[in-house]
C-alpha cells in the first residue's frame, strides 16, 4: 500500500539540496530508531518531497504551503508504526524546511496490466554499491539491454526473497523491458540537462555513490511484477528512497482517499 504525508511548510522558501534522498533515509531512521521491531526492515519506499520549488545553487527552495512525500510498504503495521512516531514529533526539519505534519492520504492501487507508462518519483539505482559491479557508476543507456537486463535481475531476487511467490510464478516472470521515452530524452539532450546523475548513499557511517536515472518510460512485465514495483520500487536501495515509480498521467483528483493509521504497540 501506498500513503502520501502531506506537511505544512512553515518556512516558505526554505530549501533542501537538489540530491536529498539521503537527508529523508536520515530522517526516517531517527523516527525509528527507538524501536527494534523494524530493526533491518527494508520492505519499503519513498519518494523525494514534493510541492511548488525553484532551483537555485543552495537547492531545491519550496514556496507551496505543503510539500508531500509519498511512503510505500507491503506491511501495513510498518505504515502505521512510522507514521504514528512521525506525527508524534510534531514538527521535523529536513535540510532548511521547517514541516508540520497535518494528514495522510492513501492511494487507490492502478488497475495494472502488461504494459504500463511509469515515470519516477525518485531516481532508479541499477546495482548496490557493494556489488562490485562495473555498472555502479558508469553510465548505462536506458534503452540498451544490459539496463533492463540489470533492474530485472534485481527485481526477480527481491520478489524471491519475499516468500510470497511459488518457484512457478517467478519462472513465469520472464517477460521484461524498459523502454524510455525517446521524445523526452531528445529533449533532455537539446536542453543539456541530465537524466543521469551520481548520488551519495549512506550505510551508518560509511559513504558510497552511486549512479540514479530519472526519465519516462514503459515497462512491458506481468501484471504482478508491475504491482509490486509500484509498491516496493525498482532497483536497488529502495529502502533509502531510491526507485520510486508512478504511473504516467495519472489522474491525481481521484487518486486518494483520506488514511486513518492505527494506533500500534511500539
Amino acid at each position: 500500500m501506498r500513503v502520501r504525508i502531506i506537511f505544512i511548510l512553515k518556512n516558505k522558501g526554505g530549501y533542501v539540496p537538489f540530491h536529498h534522498q539521503f537527508l529523508l533515509a536520515e530522517v526516517k531512521e531517527k523516527i525509528l530508531y527507538d524501536t527494534k521491531k523494524y530493526d533491518g526492515f527494508t520492505d519499503y519506499n519513498f519518494s523525494g518531497l514534493k510541492g511548488q520549488t525553484k532551483i537555485s545553487k543552495n537547492g531545491l527552495h519550496f514556496y507551496s504551503s505543503r510539500v508531500t512525500l509519498v511512503l510505500s510498504s507491503p506491511d501495513q503495521n510498518f505504515i502505521d508504526h512510522f507514521l504514528q512516531s512521525l506525527f508524534d514529533l510534531k514538527e521535523l526539519v529536513i535540510g532548511n524546511l521547517q514541516l508540520v505534519p497535518e494528514a495522510v492520504e492513501q492511494e487507490i492501487l492502478p488497475v495494472f496490466s502488461d504494459s504500463m507508462k511509469c515515470i519516477c518519483i525518485s531516481p532508479i539505482v541499477l546495482v548496490d554499491s557493494l556489488s562490485g559491479s562495473s555498472y555502479i557508476k558508469k553510465f548505462v543507456a536506458p534503452d540498451s539491454d544490459v539496463f533492463s537486463d540489470l533492474l530485472y535481475e534485481s527485481t526477480i531476487d527481491r520478489m524471491e526473497k519475499t516468500g510470497t511467490y511459488t518457484s512457478e510464478q517467478i519462472a513465469s516472470f520472464y517477460k521484461f523491458q524498459i523502454v524510455p521515452d525517446k521524445n523526452y530524452l531528445d529533449k533532455i539532450k537539446e536542453g543539456e540537462k541530465k537524466f543521469a546523475r551520481i548520488y551519495p548513499v549512506y550505510t551508518k557511517s560509511d559513504k558510497y555513490e552511486v549512479r540514479g536515472y530519472t526519465f519516462p518510460f514503459s515497462l512491458y512485465a506481468a501484471p504482478q511484477v508491475q504491482e509490486f514495483l509500484f509498491n516496493y520500487g525498482l532497483g536497488n536501495y529502495t529502502y533509502k528512497g531510491f526507485g520510486m515509480l508512478d504511473i504516467a498521467n495519472a489522474d491525481l483528483t481521484r487518486k486518494t482517499e483520506t488514511y486513518h493509521f492505527l494506533t500500534v504497540d511500539r
